[in-house]
């Protein structure tokens, strides 16, 4: 046991911190300029070497990006995805050591409407990332997220993936070095702008009642993420990309990793967190910052001056536990400063995870999700968690209703507000409850709960109201005639 006479001067020895007047661990020669963890410290030019490397590492082992093939490269204006559009910027140029031999487009989406921002705040925003895209020299798309009410339910049907230049990679590397490297022709084209357009008023009060539907702010970002997925998507199909970059960087991921659990979402981490994202059929989601911390990006964005803009969100300026996003982010920002491997260990144990079960790229499409179009995580046993919950949701919300009256199928055509004399309302909720239930059973786990908060399922868009009521009629049909159906063990035999 330690005692207070006891000195311990002679046996304790003092630990040299890295710090920026250590040698560069890479050349040896130069000062460090940055320091990375303990023990990563590197001068200028090696780290950015290091950074440029690790981006283009990444999509040479992984395979996913054929040559000749168009990405779209989805940019917020942040840091990461800005750090990822200049990456690709200096990898397509004429000069480079290992060139990236794709074809890149930019799409920004303006989520300023669903915010509430007047339009002389948009229009700021937009002119200052339409400056910085007009630069790279890649065509651009700047698109509110109004339009997302205007989307049509095929973006909730996944499409067979395009064939590809060759079966294999090197195959395809071959075929398009013997066809000649085009890129060069497509600098030469006139660049395709698509600046922000103008916007009807109605669409934004709908698509703040919409986000406003939400009773919580979890549920409200959890929505909007969405949405900007589904246009995302959306765009890259109209416009001819295969692909679409997103810039999420490891720290990111680890929170959204510990969030999806949270919510509910564990079956769909691998979709959720992965480098590559194949839910969508056609159009692949691919992630190349994964591999960086988000003060590894600052580092390299300060020192190389990498542009970017500040744009707030549904969480600025909202106190820690406004929701489980912001709650969970703030968890593993003070985590990881207190314990340098924080992220590292959460990010490296996502990449372990894997759902034992049928892959939400190869389910059938009645069995997707309406919502986030990954595989449906419903179809659990009776002894399980799922079932116990569900039951225990049911009888919580169970209570004795008053029959309705005679006259109740005419209270809702009538002029008179629904409810008949009383104003009760019992026919038209029951309805929409009715409604919401059946919506309900066409959503994964996550989902039902995001729906769940929302004040009205009517809010939702009408492409995804059209998907579920077509996938609805179609399992009506089905159970229909399932008695003259083949099983196929009939079949067999």
């Amino acid at each position: 046991m330690c005692q207070v006479e006891e000195e311990y001067h002679e046996q304790l020895e003092r630990v040299d911190t890295p710090s920026a007047s250590k040698k560069c661990v890479k050349c040896k020669e130069e000062l460090a300029a940055v320091v990375i963890r303990a023990g990563d410290a590197y001068c200028r030019k090696c780290f950015r070497e290091s950074f440029i490397h690790k981006f283009r590492a990444m999509l040479g082992k992984t395979r996913v990006i054929f040559p000749g093939e168009k990405v779209l490269l989805a940019v917020s204006g942040g840091p990461s995805s800005c750090s990822m559009l200049s990456q690709v910027q200096e990898g397509v140029s004429q000069n480079a050591h290992k060139k990236l031999r794709f074809f890149p487009g930019i799409v920004y989406i303006d989520e300023g409407g669903a915010l509430g921002q007047c339009k002389e705040m948009r229009q700021k925003t937009t002119s200052e990332l339409c400056d910085m895209f007009r630069s790279t020299g890649f065509p651009f798309y700047i698109l509110p997220l109004e339009q997302v009410l205007d989307l049509p339910g095929s973006v909730l049907t996944p499409s067979p993936p395009s064939d590809q230049p060759g079966s294999v990679y090197k195959a395809a590397v071959d075929l398009f070095l013997q066809s000649g490297d085009s890129s060069s022709d497509g600098k030469a084209e006139e660049q395709e702008c698509v600046s922000l357009p103008a916007v009807q008023e109605s669409h934004t009060r709908l698509l703040q009642q919409l986000i406003g539907s939400a009773q919580t702010l979890t549920a409200k970002q959890d929505l909007l993420n969405t949405f900007r997925q589904h246009l995302l998507v959306h765009t890259a199909r109209t416009r001819g990309y295969s692909k679409l970059m997103q810039g999420d960087s490891c720290t990111r991921l680890a929170v959204k990793l510990l969030t999806s659990i949270s919510l509910g979402r564990g079956a769909q981490l691998a979709q959720d967190t992965g480098f590559s994202d194949c839910r969508y059929g056609d159009v692949t989601v691919v992630r190349p910052m994964r591999e960086y911390s988000a003060k590894e990006i600052a580092y390299y964005n300060h020192m190389f001056k990498v542009p970017s803009v500040v744009i707030p969100n549904l969480d600025t300026k909202m106190p820690d536990k406004a929701s489980i996003q912001r709650l969970t982010q703030n968890f593993v920002t003070k985590l990881q400063a207190d314990f340098h491997s924080t992220v590292s260990t959460i990010y490296r144990t996502g990449e372990k995870l894997q759902t034992a079960g049928r892959d939400s790229s190869a389910a059938e499409d009645a069995k997707r999700c309406v919502l986030c179009v990954c595989g449906l995580d419903t179809a659990a046993e009776e002894a399980s968690a799922l079932q116990a919950t569900l039951i225990s949701e049911q009888l919580s919300q169970s209570s004795v209703k008053p029959e309705p009256p005679a006259s109740v199928g005419q209270c809702c055509s009538s002029e008179r507000p629904c409810g008949g004399a009383e104003g009760t309302g019992d026919c038209c909720r029951s309805s929409r409850d009715h409604e919401a239930t059946d919506l309900r059973s066409l959503l994964c786990y996550s989902c039902r709960r995001t729906v769940r908060d929302m004040s009205s399922v009517d809010c939702l868009p009408q492409y995804v109201l059209s998907v579920a009521q077509r996938r609805q009629n179609r399992s009506a049909m089905k159970e229909q005639i399932s008695e003259f159906l083949l099983d196929d063990a009939d079949e067999n035999n």
